[in-house]
């Protein structure tokens, strides 16, 4: 059988919400993120900001010399998250099939589905219009018969729109598609893929298996099958966490080790109490650090007892930092993640072991 794939992508879903609960934002440029004097990055924007080549993940400093008249406001994580639930529930309410990819899109396997309706293209029309009456705000979709193309379907008529990419169109529109718009096509990968004459999808598809394979590894050989249509991906209700993380940009670079460690016992508290609230452990502790040049590295370090107290995550992280030049060169960020994660057995808390039974360091220019 044919499966029948949906993608929902809210429309600008944290700028919309602010523009939601507050009227007179309607119509101008909101970008939600850091202060415009801050170092603080754009985590999402209105339309209208959009206008002015605001991004997310743009610095708030360029964004603000862009668009000085846009209104800058602060993230309301719980705000988003009530609303991310109740859309959530919608989906649940026509497949248990559902796939969330963040707060604000998931994959939706409506092949079977609790309307017993058999159009796709009718069930997405629906879940929009109950997504629009039910919370006031917009979502945008495509339709398609497996993930990759649904997922870029749903972007092909923002915002407030529908897409639906049927098997018989599937071949034409992969060949037409843009490089970059490929999944796990970066920039760097872009980049080198246009300098080898790789611009669209049917430059992809003159190439063998073996010659992908062998210029870009199993991304040439994803490549190779996505282009032809082959993604047979399951959408998955219950996806496994393989990491719980937190990370600061700091306002001022600093060498300062009693900051750095002020700010490096914060994020633990965050981490551990994320951990217990989804009654997680983790065995492995990762500390990320971005120096003043914008170089980053990580290292890691695995212990022999599962832990969530941020007491143990903390010590880690100290343990891990005396690998790093921090202190001796300016730090700009710092993130802790832990993962190789477990239920939480229901057994009392035991020490974290010293010395750790392995340790990982990995280098990257960020």
């Amino acid at each position: 059988m044919q499966r029948k794939i949906i993608h929902v992508d809210m429309d600008a879903f944290y700028a919309s919400i602010e523009q939601l609960d507050n009227p007179e934002l309607l119509g101008r440029p909101v970008i939600v993120g850091g202060r415009p004097d801050s170092r603080g990055v754009v985590a999402a924007c209105s339309y209208e900001a959009r206008t002015f080549g605001i991004k997310s993940a743009m610095p708030c400093s360029r964004a603000y010399a862009r668009c000085p008249e846009a209104v800058f406001i602060h993230p309301r994580l719980d705000r988003y998250r009530e609303v991310s639930t109740r859309i959530m529930t919608i989906f649940r309410s026509y497949t248990d099939l559902v796939e969330p990819l963040s707060l604000d899109e998931a994959f939706l396997d409506v092949t079977v589905n609790k309307r017993h309706e058999p159009s796709a293209t009718m069930l997405a029309e629906q879940i929009r219009r109950q997504i629009r009456e039910e919370t006031g705000l917009t979502a945008s979709a495509g339709v398609s018969f497996n993930k990759f193309i649904a997922k870029i379907a749903s972007d092909l008529n923002k915002p407030d729109g529908l897409s639906v990419i049927r098997p018989e169109m599937a071949a034409s529109f992969l060949a037409t598609l843009p490089i970059g718009s490929f999944f796990g096509v970066g920039a760097v990968t872009e980049r080198r893929m246009r300098q080898q004459g790789i611009c669209c999808g049917a430059d992809l598809l003159k190439l063998s298996l073996a010659e992908l394979s062998e210029r870009f590894g199993k991304q040439g050989v994803f490549l190779y099958h996505i282009v032809r249509g082959h993604d047979h991906r399951p959408v998955q209700s219950e996806r496994a966490r393989k990491s719980i993380g937190a990370e600061t940009t700091l306002e001022h670079d600093t060498k300062d080790p009693d900051r750095i460690d002020a700010i490096l016992a914060r994020l633990a508290q965050r981490v551990g109490h994320t951990l217990h609230r989804k009654h997680l452990v983790g065995t492995t502790v990762t500390l990320k650090v971005r120096y003043a040049d914008f170089t980053t590295v990580t290292r890691s370090v695995t212990g022999s007892v599962p832990s969530a107290d941020p007491a143990h995550l903390l010590s880690a992280v100290r343990f891990l930092l005396g690998r790093t030049e921090a202190g001796k060169r300016k730090v700009r960020l710092l993130g802790i993640s832990v993962s190789n994660l477990s239920p939480r057995a229901t057994t009392r808390p035991r020490q974290l072991l010293l010395p750790f039974i392995s340790r990982h360091d990995h280098d990257k220019t960020g």
